[in-house]
C-alpha cells in the first residue's frame, strides 16, 4: 500500500505539471509556435546535456560491463511485440494507414517527454543509468524501424507499382540525445575529466529536462483537446497492447532472466517495467501525416494513453513488488 501511495503521490507531481502547461496554453500565454520551440530545445540541448551528465556520474567502465546484460530484454521484448502486432493486423484486418501507427502504438514509447521525467519522479537520478538501456533500444526500435512501418503503409501508394525502397534515415537514427550518450560514453572510457564550469553549466541546462518535458505534454494535450477521445476497436487494442502487452513481455522476459541466473538489480527491473508501460509517441500523429496515414487515429492513441498512463503507474508500480 505504501509504495502505491507513493506512485500515486509521484504522478500527482507530473500531473499538476502538465496541468500548469495545459492551463498557461488555455489561457493564452504559450504562442503556437511554443510547443515546436520548446520540443527543441528538449530534445538538442537540455536531454542531451542531461544524459551526458548522468553517464559521467552514475556509470563507470565496470558498471557499463554490467548494464550490457539488461540491454538484452528490451531488446527481446521489442522483438517480440513487433511479431504479436504484426500478428494482431493480420488476424484483425487493421485496415491500411492505421498498421503501422498500431504496431509503433504498442511496442514504442515515450521516453523522452514521459518516460525521463516519470523515472525521475519515482525513482529518481540514481536510476538513469538504467533508463538509458531502454532509452537506446526504443530509439533504435522508433528510427530504424518504426519510421518504415509507417512509411510503408500509405494507402495512397499503389504497392504493386511501388519500386523505390525505403531508406534508414541516419540523422533519426542518430539524434542528439543519442549522440549525447555516445559522446558521455567515449568521455567516461577515456577518462578525461569534466571542468568544473563545463559540468555546472550542462547540469543547469539537463536540469530543465523533465518540467519543460511535462509542460510540453500539457501543451500538446491542450492542443489536441481532451473531448477527442473516440474508443473504437482499434484505438482500445493499441491501449491493452501499449499498457498491458507491452509490459507483461518485459515482466515475463525478465522472470526468465531471474530464473536463468542473469543478475538484474531490483532498480533496473522496476525502471525497464515502467518505461515499457509509458504512453505512446507523441509524434506518431506528425509520422502518419508524413505518410499520408490516418492522423485522427494517431492523435486519438496518443491522447488516450498519454492521460489513461496516470492511471496506469500507480496500479503498475504495486505490481512491481512482486517481480
Amino acid at each position: 500500500m505504501a509504495v502505491f501511495l507513493t506512485s500515486v503521490s509521484s504522478v500527482l507531481v507530473i500531473v499538476l505539471i502538465m496541468a500548469l502547461g495545459y492551463i498557461l496554453r488555455a489561457n493564452g500565454w504559450f504562442a503556437d509556435s511554443f510547443a515546436g520551440n520548446i520540443s527543441n530545445l528538449i530534445t538538442k540541448i537540455a536531454l542531451p546535456a542531461s544524459i551526458f551528465t548522468a553517464v559521467m556520474k552514475f556509470l563507470t567502465r565496470d558498471k557499463l560491463v554490467s548494464l550490457s546484460q539488461g540491454v538484452l530484454f528490451p531488446a527481446l521484448g521489442v522483438i517480440i511485440g513487433y511479431l504479436i502486432a504484426w500478428l494482431v493486423v493480420k488476424v484483425l484486418k487493421i485496415k491500411p494507414g492505421r498498421r503501422g501507427i498500431f504496431m509503433n502504438a504498442i511496442v514504442n514509447a515515450n521516453t523522452i517527454f514521459i518516460g525521463m521525467p516519470l523515472n525521475n519522479a519515482l525513482f529518481g537520478e540514481k536510476a538513469m543509468s538504467y533508463f538509458l538501456i531502454y532509452y537506446i533500444i526504443n530509439t533504435v526500435s522508433t528510427w530504424a524501424f518504426g519510421i518504415f512501418l509507417i512509411s510503408n503503409d500509405d494507402p495512397t501508394v499503389d504497392k504493386s507499382k511501388q519500386t523505390n525502397k525505403q531508406k534508414i534515415n541516419w540523422k533519426k537514427v542518430l539524434p542528439m540525445p543519442l549522440v549525447g550518450f555516445i559522446v558521455a560514453i567515449i568521455w567516461m572510457l577515456l577518462g578525461i575529466p569534466v571542468p568544473t564550469f563545463l559540468g555546472n553549466t550542462l547540469n543547469y541546462v539537463g536540469a530543465l529536462v523533465t518540467p519543460l518535458s511535462l509542460i510540453y505534454i500539457g501543451i500538446v494535450l491542450r492542443d489536441a483537446g481532451l473531448n477527442n477521445f473516440k474508443f473504437e476497436r482499434d484505438s482500445i487494442l493499441a491501449l491493452l497492447g501499449r499498457f498491458v502487452l507491452s509490459p507483461v513481455i518485459l515482466i515475463l522476459l525478465i522472470k526468465f532472466g531471474l530464473h536463468t541466473g542473469f543478475d538484474l538489480p531490483a532498480l533496473m527491473r522496476q525502471t525497464l517495467v515502467v518505461q515499457s508501460a509509458t504512453p505512446m509517441l507523441a509524434v506518431l500523429p506528425i509520422l502518419a501525416d508524413e505518410a499520408h496515414g490516418d492522423v485522427e487515429y494517431a492523435t486519438n492513441v496518443v491522447v488516450m494513453s498519454t492521460v489513461l498512463f496516470i492511471i496506469v503507474v500507480p496500479v503498475l508500480m504495486a505490481i512491481l513488488q512482486f517481480i
